[in-house]
């Protein structure tokens, strides 16, 4: 007599998410907890980014609160420039992200590889990220670490901001906390003198002039030389900038890198910063009214028929992974929990965005909670989304991945910072 087959459990889709949901496709990216792949929805045939987290090592690095606040902070924002999340779980090792899929590569990959870009690509890439920058402050969160590696590109080639696992809210408070990528850092982080939402103008100016030259406007061989450099140094410029960039490119560059804060383009209070951005001369090619709606051609589109990520990152996962991902039912018994693990079961609440709305976890925000990414509830985004269907499973593909150390000077500065909202006490070692 023949074995009895065993068939697979059927999956309900009406119940909560969980990976049990999704295909796992290819590995594309890694951080410091986990890494990132490429994963389908078994009933939309969606494709997104699915990054997740070892609870264990997240523990362990004492990053739980970062993860829990990536988490809300990301249930909180919608826009067309962002790389939103589209659904949250964890299972009993990790904690997962499921966000808009990008495939046309990161901007420190292009970059590498181009050595510079065209003024007018940069152009564009920093109206889009500017429209961004200005939602964001609006809902009263700065990014912190905006850099080209943070940058994702569409297939269409549209800029998109990700990684918040540094992001945070801010009020009139300034912070002094030092936190972010250090060759982008803003002077008054470095002088700790106290900062908000401003620092990250300042951030997309060293992404223009470095998208733009090829190099970065201040650089030195230690910790302490790049601080001098950042605080003290004159902007200057290459010999041949004139050929590379106009002179009302250099003007919008200039005032981003503006150390005297109330001078610094983008930082008039109510809004009036970003305005005035919009309205310098150099921006004048730029259609602001379709931009958001993605109508515009971009200058620059990937080529889809190219890997537009580091392709060791798949390798890796065939050869030297002892745990690879796969779907498991959660364990009944969680009453032996650690106090951060409790911590992650409870406050790394599941999210989808199919059937919720989008709210804020914050008192201030409350006003805003208004956005929801979901039709079959019946509720409809304030923003446009940004679709992951219609996406080819064997394209190059590149998605969100977590802060990642750089040479000369440059690693990830971290801080321990008590002025948390909803008690969370942000610390790195």
């Amino acid at each position: 007599m023949g074995a009895v087959c065993c068939r697979p459990q059927p999956i309900d889709f009406d119940g909560e998410v969980n990976l049990f949901h999704f295909v796992l496709l290819r590995c594309v990216g890694k951080g410091a907890f986990g890494k990132v792949r490429v994963v389908q929805h078994k009933q939309t045939r969606d494709l997104y980014a699915l990054k997740y987290i070892n609870k264990a090592k997240c523990v362990k690095m004492k990053a739980v609160p970062n993860v829990i606040q990536e988490r809300r902070l990301l249930e909180e924002v919608d826009h067309p420039f962002i790389v939103n999340l589209r659904y949250a779980f964890q299972d009993d090792e990790n904690c997962f992200f499921v966000l808009d899929l990008m495939l046309g590569g990161d901007l420190r990959f292009h970059l590498e590889r181009l050595g510079s870009m065209p003024e007018e690509t940069v152009r564009f890439y920093l109206a889009q990220l500017s429209s961004a920058l200005a939602f964001l402050h609006e809902m009263g969160i700065m990014h912190r670490d905006l850099k080209p590696d943070n940058i994702l590109l569409d297939e269409q080639g549209n800029a998109h901001l990700t990684d918040f696992n540094i992001a945070i809210h801010f009020s009139e408070r300034r912070l002094t906390g030092v936190a972010g990528s250090m060759a982008y850092m803003a002077p008054e982080i470095l002088t700790k003198r106290g900062y908000t939402c401003h620092i990250d103008w300042w951030s997309l100016g060293v992404c223009a002039y470095e998208l733009i030259f090829g190099r970065r406007p201040f650089r030195g061989r230690s910790n302490s030389d790049l601080t001098y450099s950042i605080t003290k140094d004159s902007l200057k410029w290459p010999e041949d900038a004139d050929k590379k960039c106009s002179r009302s490119g250099m003007q919008v560059i200039k005032g981003l890198l503006e150390r005297d804060v109330p001078k610094r383009f983008g930082c008039k209070p109510n809004g009036e910063g970003f305005q005035e951005l919009r309205r310098h001369p150099w921006f004048k090619p730029i259609d602001w009214d379709t931009l958001e709606t993605k109508e515009q051609t971009p200058p620059f589109i990937p080529d889809r028929n190219k890997a537009n990520f580091d392709a060791s990152h798949e390798l890796e996962e065939l050869l030297l992974e002892d745990n690879p991902l796969k779907a498991k039912a959660r364990k009944a018994n969680q009453d032996n929990l650690s106090a951060e693990m409790r911590q992650m079961e409870e406050q790394f609440t599941s999210y989808d965005f199919k059937k919720m709305q989008r709210r804020s976890y914050y008192p201030h925000n409350q006003h805003l909670i208004s956005t929801a990414t979901a039709t079959s509830s019946g509720l409809a985004s304030s923003r446009p989304g940004t679709p992951a269907n219609d996406l080819r499973v064997d394209s190059g593909i590149v998605v969100n991945g977590n802060s990642m150390d750089l040479p000369g000077g440059e690693e990830i500065m971290r801080e321990k910072d008590t002025s948390r909202n909803d008690n969370l006490e942000k610390e790195y070692p």
